[in-house]
């Protein structure tokens, strides 16, 4: 039997949750805030249930952000509701969607970055707490432009120290704490329930 999976508007709304709350709230990604005020994120769900036709969809968020303007789309989370729920199974997909990356000739264009509801980061426990500065309401493959990347870099001198300060970040939560701190609202959430939202950020099905 085919599992039913959420509507689009629900998958967008828990994905905005995170990325506002998690990402940029808890600062874990330094350079996503701007992005995400000028409405440059492009949200694809992908409703593949294999990797092939993951992969087809990938490569088509892939062409559609090489060929789009940075500034209207400068980066995409590809999200996968109905596929690699098993960490394992993800993680195996990465490889074939940076070869993917290759064979189009576009890795040094574009990067991918994974998150995951069960990431977990070689050498760690499962519950260990410093897996959930990479752990997402569903499977996302992020995908971002190196230029972007560079000029974040240039602009954040202590790039380098993110990943340390993201795990103390977690650490100092502990698990109580981030069930607690995931589960409040955001400003921006009550503003979009008070028809408020202003511009929506991009968002589609790939296909």
């Amino acid at each position: 039997m085919t599992e039913v999976s959420p509507p689009d508007a629900d998958i967008l709304a828990a994905t905005r949750h995170w990325l506002t709350r998690a990402v940029i709230g808890l600062n874990l990604c330094p350079f996503a805030k701007g992005v995400h005020v000028k409405r440059q994120i492009r949200y694809a769900i992908s409703r593949a249930r294999s990797l092939e036709a993951a992969l087809t969809d990938l490569e088509n968020e892939l062409r559609h952000l090489d060929a789009a303007d940075p500034d209207e789309v400068d980066t995409t989370l590809v999200i996968f509701p109905n596929a690699f729920g098993n960490f394992l199974d993800y993680n195996d997909a990465l490889w074939f969607a940076d070869r993917l990356l290759r064979q189009l000739r576009l890795d040094g264009t574009l990067q991918i970055a994974s998150f995951h509801p069960r990431y977990q980061f070689d050498g760690t426990e499962p519950d260990d707490i410093e897996n959930y500065t990479n752990r997402a309401p569903y499977p996302i493959l992020h995908l971002l432009r190196e230029t972007s990347i560079e000029r974040a870099v240039d602009a954040f001198p202590d790039a380098a120290d993110i990943y340390e300060r993201n795990q103390a970040t977690m650490r100092r939560l502990g698990h109580a704490g981030w069930r607690d701190w995931m589960a409040q609202r955001g400003d921006e959430e009550d503003s979009r329930e008070n028809g408020n939202a202003g511009k929506p950020e991009g968002s589609s099905a790939a296909n």
